[in-house]
This record gives structure tokens, sequence and C-alpha cells, in this order.
């Protein structure tokens, strides 16, 4: 099978929890429903009208953490709006007359939020009902010709690509050893979770959520899927064993990193 790999990078992330009304909290990794949101901006599909284009049955998606991130809260002021009023008067709180509102704001950066920059490294490859969306995307990423600029959640957390590959007669491999995985893994593909605490290697930063996967149809935002994911949040490979097949292809550098999809 062919995969096609691409970095999404920019210097901050908000991917809003979709159950979170109060507060603007985040998830740590787009979730598949975010990834297929950069992807139809790719392509330059219309908003709400790419979900079942872009569902599981089509397309598979992994994703992988390439630069350690943390999460942090911040305040963002508001105009706190009771009154429309007058547009044409100038009147209402849209001026600022009924004063502002703070509101928390969960954002997502490298570890020197001065310094760093947030990376990501997605993977493409057919679904199993594959609806050609795969050879669209790969003759646009390969020939650098995207409709809308990127971003990592919010309109404002604008990102850019790099290292656009593709890897071409990719084998499925499978293990009854531990594997060590570079992209995130959904929990129900594992067995078993190995830490060794006196490897460098072996101390890492793992989280577990659990990330919208697909809608139920195009302008209809009720969700179909759920999976729960587990991922490194340092970019750092973590050993499993696990109940189903993986695929090996060489990272930019040419060394090997493990890798499934979010399905």
């Amino acid at each position: 099978m062919e995969i096609l790999t691409l970095d999404v990078c920019g210097k901050l992330a908000h991917f809003r929890k979709y159950y979170a009304n109060n507060t603007a909290l985040s998830y740590s990794i787009p979730p598949r429903t975010t990834v297929m949101g950069m992807l139809a901006a790719m392509l330059g599909y219309e908003r709400d009208g790419y979900y079942e284009r872009l569902a599981s049955s089509h397309l598979r998606i992994g994703i992988r953490v390439v630069r350690p991130i943390k999460k942090t809260f911040h305040r963002l002021n508001f105009l706190s709006i009771k009154s429309r009023g007058d547009a044409v008067e100038g009147t209402g709180d849209f001026t600022g007359a009924g004063g502002r509102i703070q509101t928390p704001f969960e954002v997502v950066s490298g570890q020197h939020i001065g310094k760093d920059t947030v990376g990501y490294r997605l993977f493409l490859a057919e679904g199993e009902f594959d609806n050609g969306e795969f050879e669209s995307l790969k003759k646009a990423l390969l020939s650098s010709q995207q409709h809308f600029n990127l971003t990592l959640g919010t309109a404002n957390f604008t990102a850019w690509m790099e290292n656009v590959r593709l890897y071409e007669d990719v084998k499925a491999q499978q293990s009854t050893d531990f594997v060590r995985m570079h992209s995130a893994v959904p929990s129900a593909m594992i067995e078993r979770l190995e830490f060794r605490k006196d490897d460098p290697e072996g101390y890492n930063f793992l989280e577990e959520e659990l990330l919208p996967a697909d809608f139920i149809a195009n302008d209809n935002r009720e969700l179909s899927k759920l999976l729960r994911v587990l991922f490194s949040t340092q970019g750092i490979p973590f050993e499993v064993k696990l109940n189903t097949q993986f695929f090996q292809i060489a990272d930019p550098n040419g060394s090997p990193q493990h890798i499934v999809f979010l399905e």
C-alpha cells in the first residue's frame, strides 16, 4: 500500500474539546475530525461538506507528535454582549459599552513557548472503500497545491507544512513481541504497555484521550465514532504489544518509525 506523510507545524495550537461549553479545554493532539478539516482546507472543500468524503471507510489517518508539547491556561478578554443595539447608530454592547469578561483558554505549545513550535506528523492511506480522496490529496500535497491556509485549531493559530513524502509498497507487519510505536495508538489495539524506568528512553510522558473520529453525515456534526487513543506528548516511541497489524516507514532522517491508523 501507499502511505503519504506530512508534518503540520505552528507556534501554538488549540483543539477544542467538544463537550466543554463553559471553558475552552483543548486536546493535546488534533482529533481525526480536526485532521479531516485540515485536509479539506488543502483541497478547497466547502465547510461541513466533506464529512462523508473523508470518513474512516474512505481515508485512513494516523498521527504522531514530533516535537515535545505542553498545555497551559491563559485568560482571554471578550466583550460582554447582552444588548445588540443598533449597528447604524453605533449603540449596543458591540461597541464595548457592556464591558469585558475573562474566560480561560487552554493552549498547546512547545516546551518553551517563546522558542519552540508545535509539530504533528500525519499519515494518510487509502481506506477500505477508496473513493479517490487519497489520490486527490497525494496530487495536491506532492505538487504543493493547496486552496486554503492551514491552522492548528483556531483561525489565528496559523500553520505550515513540512516533509511531504510518499512511501510505496508498504507491507503490514505483525508481532507478538513488544513494538516501539511512534504514532498515536487506539487503546483497543494495545494488549500490554511497557515502562522501563532504568532506561532514559523508557521514561515517557503518555496521555490517553477520547477523541472524535467521524461525523454522522455532511452538515451534521453529531459524532458517529469516538476513539480512545494513547500517545506520547514528547514524540518518544513507547513499547506496546499489539493485537493488530502495524506499518514501518522511514522518518525524514531515515530512522524506522512504526505506526498504526486511527480506526
